[in-house]
């Protein structure tokens, strides 16, 4: 018995060093990952970068590799989806996208399920960047920086993938507003009379 509670011992030591390297792996990928975006947001705007497309607001919604059911509940209720997704880009300047980084492992089961995802929807943001929870805030800079980069919007906006739009106060507010704007245009027609 005391064997078996040495070698438990010895799996959990192991599992907690994997885990800091791992961790240690993310957070050195992660600060290369910002110098290169940091190099790559100071170089488009000189005159010899690429130029970036205006645009009204960017949207980023961070996400995860587990959170499948999230996106899809967002394109299912606020999120526009194919044409009408790149219609609402073009005509009014507001683009909307997942933006997620890859796995530590590269090519890995989880970076393929990404780019089936984005090979049916069209919808994604892939960032220089090695997924992981405590890996968040890098994350958040580093989409800020390659938003930048992309696109020169008046607006840039971070959401997570558990933000919905309540969409019936948005119509009970269009109603209200309808109402008084007519309640109001009849009152000034009974005063003119």
């Amino acid at each position: 018995m005391q064997e078996v509670y040495k070698t438990h011992e010895a799996i959990q030591s192991l599992d907690k060093s994997i885990a800091t390297l791992q961790m240690e792996l993310a957070a050195t990928r992660s600060t290369q990952e910002m110098k290169v975006a940091d190099q790559s947001s100071n170089s488009s705007h000189s005159q010899n970068g690429p130029p970036r497309k205006k645009v009204f607001v960017v949207i980023g919604i961070n996400t995860a590799f587990s959170s499948r059911k999230r996106r899809d509940s967002v394109r299912e209720t606020w999120m526009p989806q194919g044409d009408k997704l790149l219609r609402l880009e073009k005509e009014k300047g507001i683009v909307v996208r997942f933006m997620i980084g890859h796995s530590a492992t590269s090519n890995s089961i989880l970076d393929r399920a990404i780019d089936s995802e984005e090979a049916q929807h069209k919808d994604f943001l892939r960032l220089e960047h090695v997924e992981g929870y405590h890996e968040l805030s890098a994350k958040t800079k580093i989409f800020f920086s390659t938003a930048v980069a992309k696109w020169d919007a008046d607006f840039y906006v971070k959401v997570d993938d558990d933000v919905h739009v309540n969409l019936g106060m948005h119509w009970i507010c269009f109603l209200y507003s309808f109402i008084v704007q007519r309640l109001i245009l009849l009152v000034q027609l009974v005063l003119n009379d």
